[in-house]
């Protein structure tokens, strides 16, 4: 797989705070990478330096070798940025707010007025393309954000968090764009904080918190690497008879709840007491209805490094 930006030992400070410490990762030709972390991990921090908004205060980008400060011209015609902050003029046409930004990447006549159209096709906003962005929803200014940043055919797109504030239809209509950029060749590099659009789209995650990389993998092997409990769930038919002592006595028990005919019981990921762990359902008279193990989310893996939910 070829490697497209490699960040190395990458630093920013605001007012003498160092926000991003010393981070370093590669984004890879045809993935979806996404950034996850809660606010104020220095994910927007970090894409704004590789989109050109901020400039860092120690390491470098490279893109295919290159230092970016030094083919910044050349990058920034491979790149597409959709920013966080919604990038459109309001009393503007959808169409013209498209094909204005096009026009900046150097398209000109035919090749802009094609590109506009296929651009607000794929953002489904050719129907109101005469309209004024100002009468758009939350969810369609989203979608034209992302129209306009793909208008040149970028190599790279950057996204920053383009589903905060937006209607489930719309959230579903931009993580499906995303994963149709990436079948058109393009490499997506992805900020969320909604654990959710992770688990659907990412190809890679990197974990990120108070400006470090905690983390990174893809989901299964993030969470083979960094579970450490299993869960297991017993439906029972007579939970009055319940008891948590006894099952805290079982070698690797963690933690043991029990709510609406369901007792949870968290075990050590490495301790065999699933035998133990029924026979003391057993020994209770419970009865048990169904049993299943459930697997690690991502969002536990992340409270497991952070101590902290992705809402904090």
């Amino acid at each position: 797989m070829n490697t497209i930006l490699n960040i190395n030992h990458l630093k920013k400070v605001f007012q003498k705070k160092e926000v991003i410490k010393n981070l370093s990762f590669q984004l890879n030709q045809g993935e979806i990478l996404c950034l996850l972390g809660p606010n104020g991990a220095g994910k927007s921090t970090t894409i704004n330096i590789l989109s050109g908004v901020l400039e860092d205060d120690g390491g470098n980008v490279l893109y295919y070798g290159r230092d970016i400060r030094t083919c910044s011209k050349e990058f920034q015609k491979h790149l597409g940025f959709v920013p966080q902050d919604l990038a459109l003029y309001e009393d503007l046409s959808a169409q013209d707010n498209v094909h204005f930004f096009g026009s900046l990447y150097g398209l000109k006549k035919e090749e802009l007025k094609e590109r506009t159209k296929e651009s607000l096709e794929f953002a489904g906003l050719w129907d109101r393309r005469k309209d004024k962005v100002k009468t758009f929803s939350g969810g369609m200014k989203r979608r034209l954000n992302i129209a306009c940043a793909i208008t040149h055919h970028p190599e790279i797109i950057i996204m920053d968090e383009p589903t905060v504030g937006i209607d489930p239809q719309s959230r579903n209509h931009i993580l499906n764009s995303i994963r149709e950029l990436r079948e058109k060749g393009m490499t997506v590099l992805y900020t969320t904080h909604y654990m959710e659009e992770v688990e659907e789209i990412s190809t890679r995650i990197i974990i990120m918190d108070h400006g470090r990389i905690l983390a990174e993998g893809t989901k299964e092997s993030l969470k083979e690497e960094l579970e450490t409990q299993k869960r297991y769930l017993l439906s029972v038919e007579n939970l009055e008879n319940f008891s948590a002592k006894g099952f805290y006595k079982i070698e690797g028990v963690e933690e043991v709840s029990a709510k609406e005919g369901i007792i949870e019981i968290a075990t050590l990921k490495n301790v065999e007491n699933l035998d133990f762990i029924i026979g003391e359902a057993v020994r209770q008279g419970l009865k048990i209805s169904h049993l299943s193990c459930e697997n690690t989310s991502l969002e536990m893996v992340f409270l497991n490094l952070t101590g902290r939910t992705l809402r904090d």
